[in-house]
């Protein structure tokens, strides 16, 4: 029998089975020694050790089998029994590593573990999330790839580290102290051990590391400690502004000295700060609730006196810390050196600006007041001669006004209820038209007004047009490009528009707010805001062509220009302002005009200087050869500013706002580029009312006086000289 167990356990040597842990680490067999035991051992011993060497025997053996039989895999997560040991050996490493194999580590006898089978998808995980009542306290393990669920003990110590509190509820972290020495005094004592004898005799060991002391201090090996004074415990306080005097100072020592500062001494107290002071210094009851009221800094003491009888009587002082605090506040912040202050003229730092008086002609009073509208009047153009005004209104009714007598001329009231956008008189006076932006629409209008050969010439001039036979693919082939509709031009030849003086009408795809015309009065550029990348449209009036120039807008536009002599577009958007070279066809200059939305613009005479108005009460001149940012920023208006304007002669620049005020400047510009502009602000001009929170809409200046016309919400139409 023992053989055959020997020969069984060498034939399994090779099998990678943990045989520590089939037998107890106290009892393991040793069939050399069992052949070797001494025969003085009871039979009945021999049987036990012999039964257990048979129940050993069998269990290797069953466990021999199932190995052959069915070799290990972690595949299967069913047949895993709780007591069976799957620890994951790889360490803390990242488990990323382990993307690309088909295992996640290795277990205590060095054998992979391979990755479970997960084919859960989001739907899947969804319903075992509706299903699962455990889902709540299932985790998923990165170690070895399963979920695991929590048990109610793991959860009442995750809930008891949250809390921060211990990690089981056995310990009481404010259990009562017990104090073994008690304040109470014991008949006997807590230890009542005798002394040694040894105690009372002297220690030879000490007396021999005395010696050898005492021999190094002799010999200078060892230098001893000084000895400590009494004047060397207490701590040292020094004075920072203490009076050093120097047998020799030097130069700079007696500068330093000149300008130092001695500290602030404290006000000495006087009779009202006495426990016991006289009558006269008590304060009253009125005194006492106006000393409460008063601010602390304008009240003349920082107590109110009181009378005691006695000094024991004195209660405490409730403000001493806040009086001891703010003296040291007063040593901490106070000057320690004196500092040579730079004797600055404040009339120096205003510019010596020239007097108004000096800087006339400017419209100084209001001359007229056109009346006539039913609606606020939103824009008005003068015309070329200065003798006609035009103003369109919210009525739908365009005004011409003889500038001279404040009589209207002509009433055109054709075009409808709507609200008048712009109106723009063309600056050619060799031609008498004017420009209406209406709804969608933009009518060139021949008012028949002034002199009748040029009137006559301009309609003629209108009709002896002959479309040409291409026309209309050269239209297509824009509107391709342009990736927009181009608009359609219309002439009105009878009937009563044609009586009321409208001679050409052209239709846009959506409402047109801005309209100006070019210096020589042939071209003609509007604004239709919300028209996606065509928002700016050119017209030439002689071939009555239209044309998109921008294939892609940058921004909401707001209001375009021209330049008076040089082909270039100036095309505000609402926090720039852009200049575009027609004939190069590129970006030439982008001005940042430092506000959150443009409402208007003006350019020079010259053309080298730009206007802009904002709405956030912000007036800026541009100088386009010094920067690309504004020279100077003007906030003369309290509420938004809707229209400015340059004079086409004098040195004046206007701005309205709808705080109802009209801000006349003097803006001279010299032909010496060295110079800056001169900006002085001459006038307010005042008049008109504020209606639902709107002020002056529009101004514009008179083109051969130093006049000014203004327009406002209160339906009135002003001239100021």
């Amino acid at each position: 029998m023992k053989a055959k167990k020997r020969q069984f356990l060498e034939e399994n040597t090779s099998l990678s089975l943990n045989q520590e842990s089939l037998f107890p680490s106290k009892g393991k067999l040793d069939i050399d020694d069992e052949d070797s035991s001494d025969e003085s051992v009871v039979e009945s011993s021999d049987e036990e050790v012999l039964e257990k060497e048979t129940e050993y025997f069998n269990k290797l053996q069953a466990k021999s089998a199932q190995t052959i039989e069915k070799p290990y895999s972690s595949d299967v997560d069913d047949d895993v029994s709780d007591d069976e040991d799957l620890r994951n050996t790889v360490g803390n490493i990242p488990m990323e590593w382990y993307e690309n194999f088909p295992h996640i580590g290795y277990d205590l006898d060095g054998r992979t573990i391979s990755k479970p089978i997960r084919n859960q998808d989001e739907l899947d995980k969804f319903l075992d999330k509706m299903e699962n009542k455990n889902y709540w306290r299932t985790v998923h393990d990165k170690q070895t790839g399963r979920d695991h669920v929590l048990t109610s003990e793991e959860l009442q110590l995750i809930q008891r580290l949250k809390k921060g509190s211990f990690y089981t509820s056995g310990i009481d972290p404010h259990e009562p102290y017990v104090d073994f020495f008690t304040h109470e005094k014991m008949i006997h004592p807590v230890t009542n051990i005798p002394e040694h004898k040894r105690s009372f005799t002297p220690s030879i060991i000490e007396k021999r590391k005395v010696g050898k002391l005492v021999h190094a201090i002799k010999m200078g090996w060892l230098k001893p400690r000084k000895p400590k004074t009494d004047e060397s415990e207490e701590p040292k306080f020094y004075d920072l502004w203490e009076e050093t005097e120097s047998k020799t100072p030097t130069n700079s020592e007696l500068a330093r000295q000149k300008m130092a500062i001695p500290a602030p001494k404290t006000q000495l107290p006087g009779h009202e700060a006495s426990y016991n002071p006289p009558p006269e210094y008590l304060p009253s009851q009125e005194e006492i609730d106006k000393w409460k009221e008063d601010d602390e800094d304008e009240r003349k003491l920082d107590f109110i006196p009181e009378k005691f009888d006695s000094l024991r009587q004195v209660p405490q002082y409730p403000t001493f810390i806040q009086e001891r605090f703010s003296r040291c506040l007063d040593l901490y912040l106070c000057p320690r050196q004196r500092k040579m202050k730079v004797m600055v003229n404040p009339e120096e730092l205003i510019p010596n600006l020239p007097k108004p008086k000096d800087l006339q002609p400017f419209p100084t009073f209001q001359a007229l007041c056109y009346k006539g509208h039913k609606a606020m009047v939103r824009t008005i153009s003068v015309d070329s001669t200065g003798q006609w005004l035009a103003s369109g209104s919210d009525d739908g009714i365009i005004r011409v006004w003889e500038v001279a007598t404040s009589r209207c001329l002509r009433e055109i009231t054709t075009l409808g209820d709507q609200p008048v956008k712009c109106v723009s008189w063309c600056p050619n006076k060799s031609v008498c038209l004017l420009a209406v932006a209406l709804e969608n629409k933009i009518v060139i209008i021949n008012p028949s007004i002034g002199d009748k050969l040029i009137y006559s010439a301009t309609d003629s001039l209108l009709q002896s047009f002959q479309p040409l036979a291409d026309e209309e693919t050269t239209n297509k082939q824009e509107s391709e490009k342009s990736n927009a509709v181009i608009p359609p031009w219309k002439t009105v030849e009878t009937g009563l528009p044609y009586q009321d003086g409208q001679r050409l009408v052209i239709t846009h795809p959506k409402d047109v707010s801005k309209v100006t015309w070019h210096a020589k009065g042939d071209y003609l550029a509007c604004v239709v805001p919300g028209n996606g990348h065509a928002q700016v449209f050119l017209h030439q009036l002689t071939k009555q062509r239209s044309q998109t120039p921008f294939t892609k807008c940058k921004g909401a536009v707001q209001s375009v220009l021209f330049h008076p002599t040089r082909p270039f577009l100036f095309v505000a958007t609402q926090q720039y302002v852009r200049v575009y070279n027609l004939v190069k066809q590129q970006l030439t200059k982008k001005l940042m005009a430092n506000s959150k939305w443009i409402s208007s613009l003006a350019i020079h005479p010259g053309g080298d200087n730009l206007l802009v108005g904002s709405y956030d009460c912000r007036l800026s001149w541009f100088d386009m050869d010094l920067s690309t940012k504004p020279y100077k920023t003007m906030r003369y208006h309290k509420r938004a500013i809707r229209s400015c304007c340059y004079h086409p002669k004098y040195p004046l620049f206007a701005s309205g706002g709808d705080d109802g005020n009209v801000v006349v400047s003097h803006g001279m510009v010299y032909s010496d580029l060295m110079q800056n502009p001169l900006i002085v602000p001459v006038k307010v001009l005042k008049g008109h009312k504020v209606e639902r929170n709107l002020g002056v809409l529009d101004c514009c200046f008179h083109p051969h006086q130093p006049w000014i016309f203004s327009s406002a919400a209160d339906k009135t139409i002003r001239l100021f000289t």
